[in-house]
């Protein structure tokens, strides 16, 4: 039995630790924060998450199942509020049954520890910080209750976030050649909250990821279980209509009035939520190596991304499902899975980095746009139809058998022959077996190449 540290007890964490110790071996989780089972959540921290087919198939590894109708809200849609005042419903699949989750953060990771609390070979220390590493000697430094304290350990993980300290210890160390590239967009966020109408009614449309694209600035909510929203506004950090701008001159209920009237009666304490909150950071973070030793990173430690494509969850918990396919393959962890994971998982972490990217200025600036929306009809309508088809945001939210990378690789090919025939095609006459002989026809051709 393997003595294994995992420094954070996140989402990624929790579900890492159950894993293994339902594998038979010794978990201890040090997890700086307290317990959010004891409900203090973390002011302005995103309170839901959007979980989909990568990370259910992942959850899947420690018996989670059940749990998911209790905890969840299915989001068949994005419901488009356009700046006219109209609504329209786009669906994320053609095909029945294919959709995302909204799932509180805190209320996932407290199933997840009940998990891992459950095995016999696994504890958890809250309020503990890892302070230092020696990679030589198998031992982490911590500090709980104004304490030092030291463990030893056979593996040592890292899913202690974006901010990892383990990947910290690890590139000033020991990993003087790594590469550390951490970008960040120009742009904030600022979360805000729609209150439950009644006793756990829901406002606006329950079954539905809202948007409200405004070309250089936009605004998402997404359904909590006691009837209200998670409402998250994106906007440039400086310049117009930034909140700079806001905070300086227009005020956020003018700018409301002037941007979202539709939502300004459904908000009454705006401009207490608006001062109360802060305005978080949008960065996209990639290094290498991974692993060193008997050490590794995963999760937001070693590929945190935006939030755009909801995938940074999911990735986080496939990193976990690719880790026990290849401890299958190999019977048992060994400092050589550690190496291969890295080498299997970097391509697809960068390429969901990538389409997150991507998918902001998708969401921002093209989901107003006729062309855009046509192309998204036609998708649906393909996959209604062809059950080989799969569109570019099905390949990367429902199917768990192809890579990021791969996905999106295929994905911006047929995105950009679906975009230039919407474009090209005001109204769509031919049958979709023609258009989809089309576009094989040129997916054939590019992948040759």
């Amino acid at each position: 039995m393997s003595e294994i540290i995992i420094a954070g007890g996140g989402l990624c964490g929790s579900l890492l630790g159950a894993f293994l110790a339902q594998n038979d071996h010794q978990i201890t989780v040090l997890e700086k924060r307290s317990d959010v089972r004891l409900g203090q959540a973390e002011a302005g921290r995103s309170i839901n998450l959007a979980l989909s087919s990568r990370g259910i198939k992942a959850l899947e590894l420690i018996g989670f199942g059940s749990e998911l109708k209790d905890i969840s809200i299915p989001m068949p849609v994005r419901c488009l509020h356009q700046k006219d005042g109209s609504i329209q419903y786009v669906p994320y699949s053609g095909r029945a049954g294919e959709y995302i989750n909204s799932i509180s953060r805190s209320g996932l990771n407290a199933v997840l520890l009940d998990y891992l609390e459950k095995c016999d070979s696994a504890s958890v220390h809250f309020l503990s910080e890892v302070t230092k590493v020696d990679f030589d000697e198998n031992k982490v430094h911590y500090r709980k209750n104004n304490t030092d304290h030291f463990l030893h350990y056979d593996y040592l993980f890292g899913t202690d976030g974006a901010g990892s300290i383990l990947r910290s210890e690890l590139f000033k160390n020991k990993l003087p050649l790594h590469q550390l590239k951490l970008d960040f967009l120009d742009y904030g966020y600022k979360e805000l909250h729609i209150e439950p109408v009644g006793i756990n009614g829901f406002a606006i449309e329950k079954n539905a990821l809202h948007i409200w694209p405004r070309g250089h600035l936009m605004m998402i909510a997404l359904p909590n279980l006691d009837g209200s929203f998670t409402m998250t506004l994106f906007l440039p950090l400086k310049g117009p209509d930034s909140f700079e701008q806001i905070d300086r001159e227009t005020g956020i209920i003018r700018y409301f009035e002037k941007y979202f009237p539709d939502v300004l009666d459904k908000i009454p304490s705006l401009e207490s939520q608006y001062a109360m909150n802060p305005i978080g950071q949008l960065g996209t973070l990639k290094c290498n190596p991974w692993n060193y030793k008997n050490s590794c990173l995963m999760g937001d430690a070693a590929h945190a991304i935006t939030p755009f494509y909801g995938q940074g969850m999911n990735c986080a918990f496939e990193d976990v499902l690719i880790l026990s396919q290849l401890m299958k393959e190999e019977g048992n962890l060994n400092t050589g899975i550690l190496e291969r994971f890295y080498q299997q998982r970097k391509s697809s972490a960068d390429a969901i980095a990538d389409l997150a990217i991507d998918n902001f200025y998708e969401m921002r600036d093209h989901t107003a746009n006729p062309v855009f929306l046509r192309k998204r009809q036609l998708e649906t309508t393909l996959e209604k139809t062809f059950p080989d088809y799969f569109s570019k945001y099905s390949m990367v939210t429902f199917r768990t058998d192809i890579s990021y990378r791969e996905a999106m690789i295929r994905g911006r090919m047929q995105d950009e022959w679906l975009m230039n025939y919407s474009n090209q095609h005001p109204e769509i006459t031919e049958s979709p077996a023609e258009i989809f002989d089309q576009l094989k026809h040129y997916m054939n051709i590019k992948l040759k190449h």
